[in-house]
């Protein structure tokens, strides 16, 4: 009876234990530093995306559609004249997330620095911008770079907002990007002449959608 009351006795660590769990913390420390560090530092560049066959047929009619194809200087007919006409024109772009992407990297040196993703009213993008060696600190790192940009329609309007923007990995202060977040930047461009406004006008409709982007315009 009186061995089931004793104190069980209290379990001690030599010092070669408390020796091995310094060590073990300190090695698993620099680990994880070592991963943040370079995942913030040294980023992977982004894997340009690539059609498969089928993918890129169907962007090429798209594109034919919109007479935005560009024959190679090899593969290129004479033009024949003919009159101006809109009948039968497409006022309407669709694109999906994989297309607009693969336009990007195979029209621009962004294939391997930018990448778009598509969500319900949502266009987001990341960036990685390489620095210049005489930038102070960061100098010759690659600067991480994220951003949301609202695009919607609404009351005969696009609606077009920033969401925010971020700096390996921190979002800035509003403050910082000059009071433009959530806020319809078509709205304050006010009635000036400018790039925003003749957008605006010429749009009927536009959609953002997970993978899918549209954007319908007036005649």
């Amino acid at each position: 009876m009186s061995r089931m009351n004793e104190p069980v006795p209290r379990r001690r660590f030599g010092c070669l234990h408390v020796l091995l769990f310094v060590f073990l913390a300190v090695a698993l420390t620099a680990v994880v530093s070592f991963f943040v560090f370079k995942a913030v530092l040294f980023p992977s560049a982004f894997r340009p995306v690539e059609l498969s066959a089928r993918e890129a047929q169907t962007l090429q009619v798209k594109l034919d559609r919109l007479n935005f194809t560009v024959p190679s200087p090899a593969t290129a007919a004479a033009l024949e004249p003919e009159p101006y006409s809109e009948e039968g024109a497409e006022r309407t772009i669709r694109l999906t997330e994989k297309e607009l992407n693969a336009l990007l990297a195979r029209n621009t040196d962004l294939a391997d620095k930018l990448a778009i993703d598509l969500s319900d009213n949502l266009v987001s993008a990341k960036l990685l911008i390489p620095l210049d060696e005489d930038f102070p600190v960061f100098g010759g790192r690659i600067l991480r770079v994220r951003a949301g940009v609202t695009f919607s329609y609404a009351e005969g309007r696009p609606v077009i907002m920033l969401r925010g923007v971020s700096v390996m990995g921190i979002p800035l202060p509003n403050a910082w990007l000059g009071g433009m977040k959530d806020i319809n930047l078509l709205e304050e461009s006010g009635s000036d002449a400018g790039f925003w406004k003749a957008f605006a006008d010429g749009v009927e409709d536009v959609r953002v959608e997970k993978d899918r982007l549209t954007i319908k315009l007036k005649e």
